[in-house]
């Protein structure tokens, strides 16, 4: 049976964030973006225009978003090239302002919510996103950031509900199950998450995101080897090392945390979860 926590385990937090991290090699970030599209994933990936470097589009935005702090799209472009660059606060900052200007404009909510995540607002995240979409026009990745976003509140059983709806409207889609993984192995049911993972895998091909957050499924369950081999797959030699020193990096601070609990007497949770 997978035990419900009020609070994600110190440990899993930490593993969640990190193993989005090793994602930083193919993707930019402690999703994160924030929690990306992993626990989330909850983010969705910069979009500052075309072939615009985030900092180039902070830029280029900030002077239009200052000329007009009313002009929606300007503000929805310079929030996220400020999240993209890790300026989480600034980020939710300007498009808190946006959202209250503009309160129906869907593209600004699901912004601010994720930037929300973005900054640890798990709970205010949840809301927003929630008014980004509605049950007669769900947004498949809006049901799976919700869903990220309970994980990081400890309430796996209802994020699994938010997964099984966007999975509804995409069926076997990589993202959604590789969140869903990533909720397995929070409440530390980790032989589902393997499983869960695996099938994201074989349906994500090569994204290094989901490969990554398997490699974590499979070494905290002591297969480090294994682990090892899924981390390094077919990626050339310098980011196949980064990504094995990144996953025994993760789980010698699991080690640690499992010690200092063993040490106190005390339970412990040593598992960990976000396009």
């Amino acid at each position: 049976m997978v035990q419900k926590l009020s609070h994600p385990p110190r440990v899993a937090r930490h593993l969640a964030c990190a193993s989005i991290m090793v994602l930083a090699l193919g993707l930019g970030g402690c999703q994160t973006s924030g929690l990306s599209d992993i626990t989330g994933s909850i983010d969705e990936k910069a979009d500052t225009g075309p072939a615009i470097d985030p900092r180039r589009g902070i830029e280029a935005y900030q002077e239009r978003y200052r000329a007009n702090p009313r002009d929606a799209d300007a503000a929805l472009k310079y929030g996220k090239a400020l999240r993209a660059t890790g300026q989480r606060s600034q980020a939710v900052a300007v498009l808190e302002q946006a959202s209250i200007a503009h309160p129906g404009n869907k593209a600004l909510l699901a912004a601010y919510g994720r930037a929300l995540a973005d900054n640890g607002n798990f709970q205010q995240a949840f809301d927003v996103l929630g008014r980004a979409h509605t049950p007669e026009d769900p947004d498949w990745r809006l049901l799976s950031a919700q869903g990220a976003t309970l994980d990081q509140l400890g309430r796996f059983e209802e994020a699994r509900q938010y997964y099984a709806s966007a999975l509804k409207i995409v069926p076997d889609h990589p993202s959604v199950l590789s969140n869903l993984g990533l909720s397995y192995v929070l409440s530390k049911d980790l032989a589902k998450a393997e499983e869960t993972l695996r099938r994201a895998h074989r349906m994500a091909g090569s994204d290094p995101r989901v490969r990554a957050n398997l490699a974590l499924a499979v070494g905290l369950q002591g297969n480090f080897a294994e682990a090892e081999k899924i981390a390094k797959a077919d990626l050339p030699p310098a980011e196949a090392a980064a990504n094995v020193t990144q996953l025994k990096r993760l789980l010698a601070r699991k080690d640690r945390e499992n010690a200092r609990a063993e040490a106190d007497k005390m339970p412990i949770a040593a598992a960990r979860r976000t396009d």
